[in-house]
């Protein structure tokens, strides 16, 4: 039988670039699905299996409410996706919102896919009332109700309501969470078109990510989590 690590927050992302943010913080495992559902139940279910204790769906999401700009960070209370919802910790998620501040917590829907247009944004929070969304939370939300572990959501709006996804941003998203900048050269090769547009959502992505930084920084050990906090 393998020895357990001493006790440890999961961090899930979907890329490594929020996965390096969040390991920063001593107490924390962070794992990267890169958008791939089953590698990060695999990756999860692995760090529940060494010594995890809670678990943080962390990064960025899209902004399904208008008026919602690039950069604004959210606590999730609940989680919903394909007509199941999940309560997020509520000690936990209190301790996140005292520290970032801004909103209260609020509904986070999960997606299965990147959602690329203003009208599916728009459509989505007409369906299930959410004001963000994105593609990790459900699975963390699901997880962690299976093995009787608290949860807390911590996001940032990168892509607000507005914004269209060109797909060129989507070309390089590599399945370890990187990303393959030949590949979004190549996809904009044959769709120049498309420039102005991931142009806009590099400058809300790095808005977005420095906020994730201060968010992280405001938390500390443990991201919030009480036991290390």
């Amino acid at each position: 039988m393998s020895k357990r690590a001493p006790g440890f927050v999961i961090a899930a992302t979907g890329l490594r670039a929020e996965a390096r943010i969040a390991a920063r913080s001593a107490h924390v495992r962070a794992v990267a699905g890169g958008g791939n559902r089953a590698r990060l139940e695999r990756l999860i279910e692995r760090s529940v299996a060494e010594g995890g204790q809670a678990i943080l769906s962390f990064g960025i999401a899209a902004g399904l409410a208008p008026g919602m700009s690039a950069g604004t960070c959210l606590a999730g209370s609940t989680v919903i996706h394909d007509g199941a919802a999940y309560a997020a910790d509520p000690v936990w998620t209190a301790s996140i919102k005292a520290a970032i501040g801004g909103t209260d917590p609020i509904t986070i829907a999960g997606v299965d896919r990147p959602l690329t247009s203003p009208a599916a944004k728009r459509a989505l929070n007409a369906e299930t009332g959410a004001v963000a969304a994105d593609m990790e939370s459900h699975i963390v939300g699901r997880l962690a109700t299976q093995h009787g572990l608290p949860f807390a959501v911590l996001r940032v709006v990168a892509d607000p309501a507005e914004r269209e996804i060109p797909s060129a941003a989507l070309a390089g998203m590599r399945e370890d969470g990187a990303i393959d900048v030949r590949a979004v050269l190549a996809a904009l090769l044959k769709q120049p078109g498309q420039l102005p547009a991931l142009l806009r959502l590099a400058a809300d992505t790095r808005r977005a990510m420095a906020s994730l930084l201060r968010c992280h920084n405001l938390l500390g050990v443990g991201l919030g989590f009480g036991d290390f906090a």
